[in-house]
């Protein structure tokens, strides 16, 4: 279960940050009633808890107005009230002070402008928030804190909107219009220069050509392919005829050492007799 809702709550932002421009570090707006359902329940340090649901780092925010109803609350919620004390106060414009629900729809407006995430534990402000689009509501079951799914009206707004943008405006078609009709008066002016300065060219080659059939003969158009010689790299070097003169004498003089060494031969000396005695048997 705890994997699936990581999963669920990681789609949900993926899909507000994508859509609605939200970015880190995430900035959540908490009412009373979840101030104390985060001490009641010792889901401390806050921006800790927030921040793993999320996966970003977090910025918590309340208004004056929910300070001012915590401290009518009496001494039950004095410890809520210290808590809200030390988170940052976003601006509410209103002069004299309003319920907290008031007071977080107001700040939240219509487009939610400054792209809060509104942490609550009411459940008729989930619904109202439900139905604008943009806002994304956090809230806690017991320890556990959870970020609602994104709505059917707010993929609807979104699917609409991405339509929109797909469609021209009536002032980008008549930019349109205009940027046409211009380039087709500068294709007409610079087809017009073309043709003249195609006429004077003709006129030019034209007498060229002329000058050069009563001044100069024609030329032949290719030329014959002449035979090469040997790749000089691939050839031996020719001898000077001190070489060939030292190569010669040395040829004659192994010639005539073959000679004599054929010439001359072994001589074999004959072998003295042996003389084989045999004993006299007496």
């Amino acid at each position: 279960m705890r994997v699936k809702k990581q999963k669920r709550h990681r789609r949900a932002v993926r899909f507000y940050t994508a859509c609605f421009g939200f970015r880190e570090p995430f900035k959540i707006l908490c009412d009373g009633t979840f101030v104390h359902h985060l001490l009641a329940n010792k889901i401390t340090p806050a921006d800790t808890a927030l921040a793993n649901i999320l996966g970003a780092p977090v910025k918590i925010f309340t208004t004056r107005c929910v300070l001012a109803e915590l401290r009518s609350l009496g001494d039950s919620y004095s410890d809520s009230l210290d808590a809200a004390r030390k988170l940052m106060t976003a601006r509410c414009d209103h002069e004299k002070r309003k319920s907290a629900v008031a007071c977080i729809t107001e700040v939240i407006g219509e487009k939610n402008s400054e792209h809060f995430f509104v942490a609550t534990q009411d459940a008729e402000l989930r619904k109202n928030f439900q139905e604008i689009p943009g806002v994304p509501v956090i809230y806690g079951l017991r320890n556990a804190l959870f970020l609602d799914r994104p709505s059917t009206f707010q993929h609807e707004f979104v699917k609409t909107a991405e339509e929109e943008r797909s469609h021209m405006t009536d002032l980008e078609y008549k930019m349109l219009k205009v940027k046409k009709k211009k380039a087709a008066t500068d294709e007409g002016n610079n087809s017009s220069d073309a043709n003249e300065d195609h006429v004077l060219e003709t006129r030019d080659l034209n007498k060229g050509v002329k000058r050069n059939r009563i001044d100069t003969k024609d030329k032949a158009q290719f030329k014959r392919k002449k035979a090469k010689g040997p790749n000089p790299l691939s050839c031996k070097k020719k001898k000077s005829e001190e070489n060939r003169r030292a190569t010669s004498a040395s040829g004659e003089e192994r010639s005539a050492d073959n000679s004599m060494r054929s010439r001359s031969r072994k001589r074999t000396r004959p072998g003295k007799s042996k003389i084989t005695t045999e004993p006299i048997v007496g």
